[in-house]
């Protein structure tokens, strides 16, 4: 009796500990999603702190090409006002064409392109994406991770019963699939 008891009472246990590992694993799945989230936020809002330098070192060179000058501000605009994940990736996007559109410009100032400050300006920006490039990486591994979990058994049958739904990855705009044409 007092043996049946014993085993019962260690069922019992071993089923409280799978409930709560399985939760708490998914708990930090969903916090390394946030945290690398936050990490591209910090890069967005790195590159968006660097634009206004890089325009003031700009602008005595580029007088005449006000329009790609306010493209770009406006970009950055948006990109610090967006809320959520969709608005920012759109306006990083339209942010990214305006930068590579000003720096294909700038190929056309000599004088600009030996700026110490240009350079250097141009050099954190690349930096910067490469950083970004990282964080999206491991954002999407995070996500791969995690929707692993919940569309593996036992796995899903925790998910569900806490209430874990799948993640979206972030995806590269169609325009950025598109292959790069190199003339020379």
């Amino acid at each position: 009796m007092i043996l049946a008891l014993w085993i019962l009472i260690a069922v019992i246990a071993l089923i409280v500990i799978i409930f709560v590992g399985y939760y708490n694993r998914f708990v930090v799945l969903v916090n390394r999603i946030e945290n690398s989230l936050s990490q591209i936020d910090v890069q967005l809002k790195r590159r968006a702190d660097l634009i206004p330098n890089l325009m003031e070192s700009v602008k005595g060179y580029m007088k005449h090409e006000k329009g790609i000058m306010n493209s770009v501000n406006e970009a950055r605009k948006a990109l610090v006002g967006a809320k959520d994940l969709s608005s920012k990736m759109k306006a990083n996007n339209q942010l990214e064409g305006f930068l590579g559109k000003l720096f294909a410009i700038a190929e056309n100032y000599p004088d600009l392109k030996a700026n110490t400050n240009f350079l250097q300006l141009q050099n954190e920006l690349t930096t910067t994406e490469d950083k970004i490039a990282y964080s999206r990486q491991f954002y999407n591994d995070s996500i791969l991770t995690y929707n692993n979990k919940c569309k593996t058994f036992p796995g899903m049958f925790f998910a569900n019963m806490y209430g874990f739904k799948e993640k979206e990855y972030i995806k590269i705009a169609e325009v950025e699939r598109k292959a790069v044409k190199v003339n020379f």
